[in-house]
């Protein structure tokens, strides 16, 4: 009960503190989109590439914990495109949205901050590997799918050629990326940009949750979806906060992973879905009201289930 009562409240406080501003319009209708600006453009990367930077390359490259996030990841997101042929008849980038909404979890703007917020600068190596997975591996594969999809090209060089392009050029990939090179040449990292560096990462936490609570200020909660719509975003709530972060457990116990990795990969895949897949659904326009719709709910219903998942574990220290 005290995780839940010196982490989980604190960082849901902050969301909800985002959420009173934004429904008692203190900022102005532009702060939403200037504040994730800062955040995706300034404060993550920092982190991330510091993340990196700071530890060798070999304990970055944790090959059970990547098996056991990105297994549970698959599992999670193959299981909603057979099952979606079925009980949700729709197009396959309909369908591959609905993967990325039951899988691809909030570790940019919850996940960093929790962790942070929970162990400090030592414990946020996992988050930042997971950060990187969703970033690069899922991210793509959901554009590429949807690409394909919407015949957006008559080959599949194009397509390829257009996400490579999205990926070399997107901060949150490149950052961690930057940070594991540097680690790698055994340089020493100059005071006055690990300083600078700091003082930026700092600010990632508070600013990603305030943004998470103005996001769901905007989206009124009657009027996203309704009828058939509702039952398939609730079933991909369900997914996303109870399935795959014990399918990703399951995968984990398997492997016979070291508790604090173990506890750190469940937790992850515990978080409710990331802002992301709204970003990609909206570039498409493809599954827009749903993935609003998951996004919201996931965010609020994940105050209990992320809980719990941490009451399980109990106090586990990297």
């Amino acid at each position: 009960m005290r995780a839940i009562v010196d982490v989980v409240l604190p960082v849901f406080g902050l969301i909800f503190a985002g959420v009173a501003a934004g429904r008692f319009r203190i900022l102005g209708q532009d702060s939403s989109a200037a504040l994730n600006g800062f955040v995706y453009w300034f404060a993550l990367p920092p982190l991330l590439f510091l993340g990196m930077a700071r530890v060798p390359v070999a304990q970055a490259m944790n090959g059970p914990f990547i098996l056991a996030y990105l297994g549970g990841v698959i599992v999670v997101f193959v299981l909603i495109l057979i099952a979606w042929r079925f009980l949700f008849p729709g197009s396959t980038a309909e369908h591959a949205m609905a993967g990325m909404n039951g899988s691809f979890a909030n570790t940019g703007y919850m996940g960093i901050p929790l962790f942070m917020t929970a162990y400090g600068p030592e414990g946020m190596l996992p988050v930042v590997i997971s950060a990187v997975i969703n970033g690069a591996i899922v991210t793509g594969g959901v554009i590429v799918l949807v690409e394909i999809a919407q015949g957006a090209h008559q080959r599949l060089g194009p397509v390829f050629a257009d996400v490579g392009r999205a990926l070399i050029t997107n901060p949150l990939v490149l950052a961690p990326v930057g940070g594991i090179l540097f680690s790698a040449s055994g340089l020493a990292l100059p005071k006055p940009i690990a300083t600078f560096g700091d003082l930026l990462a700092a600010s990632a936490g508070p600013c990603a949750l305030f943004s998470v609570g103005l996001f769901i200020a905007s989206r009124p909660l009657g009027n996203l979806v309704r009828g058939r719509k509702a039952v398939e975003s609730a079933w991909l709530v369900a997914l996303k906060l109870i399935v795959h972060p014990v399918a990703t457990w399951a995968i984990a116990l398997a492997l016979g992973m070291d508790p604090y990795w173990t506890f750190a990969a469940v937790i992850m895949a515990a978080l409710p879905t990331g802002a992301l897949a709204f970003v990609v659904a909206q570039q498409y326009h493809v599954y827009i009201e749903r993935t609003s719709a998951v996004i919201l709910f996931s965010t609020v219903i994940s105050l209990a289930t992320l809980s719990a998942f941490i009451l399980a574990f109990g106090d586990v220290r990297p």
